[in-house]
């Protein structure tokens, strides 16, 4: 069950961000039912998390890897439900899902998914990327997709760790 409780979403001073996010996330998922706690932080991550996942021109299943990966990383259950139906849709393998935990030792990842992973797990993990493994993500991306995969990894880590240290999970049933 969350550390706090969702917002009322039929109060005025929200009402107006519900209707923006069922019109382009079809519901209100529980982690903006906790943001809407505050409107402002709430309207802030909307366009956020609207820029990275809709209007980036960051591959689909990139995107899905590595917000995947991160959910494992952090251990973000909820992260982890929410999207792996979505990877799926983009195109990662329900194999590759299943070896997310062991992507090194893997042969479901090609030269270009491996590259990201190592980048995500450095992001993740470390905060610093070392030289060597920048130098392999950079081999497939430009300037903008890097830039774009960064936002990604670092936004994704954002949202991870916001659900986490609420404990808000699939299972709160709200």
């Amino acid at each position: 069950m969350a550390r706090l409780s969702y917002a009322d979403l039929t109060h005025p001073e929200v009402s107006p961000l519900v209707e923006q996010i069922v019109a382009e996330r079809g519901s209100v998922l529980l982690l903006y039912q906790m943001l809407l706690q505050s409107p402002p932080i709430a309207r802030g991550w909307l366009n956020h998390l609207t820029g990275i996942r809709h209007n980036s021109t960051l591959p689909g299943d990139v995107r899905e890897l590595v917000i995947m990966r991160v959910a494992l990383l952090n251990g973000a259950p909820y992260e982890a439900d929410q999207h792996a139906p979505i990877a799926l849709k983009e195109g990662v393998t329900q194999q590759q899902l299943d070896d997310l935990g062991q992507w090194q030792a893997s042969t479901s990842f090609s030269e270009r998914d491996r590259a990201v992973l190592g980048y995500t797990d450095a992001m993740t993990r470390d905060v610093q990327v070392p030289d060597a493994v920048f130098e392999a993500v950079k081999v497939h991306f430009d300037a903008r997709l890097l830039v774009e995969l960064t936002a990604t990894v670092a936004t994704y880590n954002m949202v991870s760790r916001f659900l986490e240290a609420l404990q808000i999970h699939t299972d709160d049933g709200h």
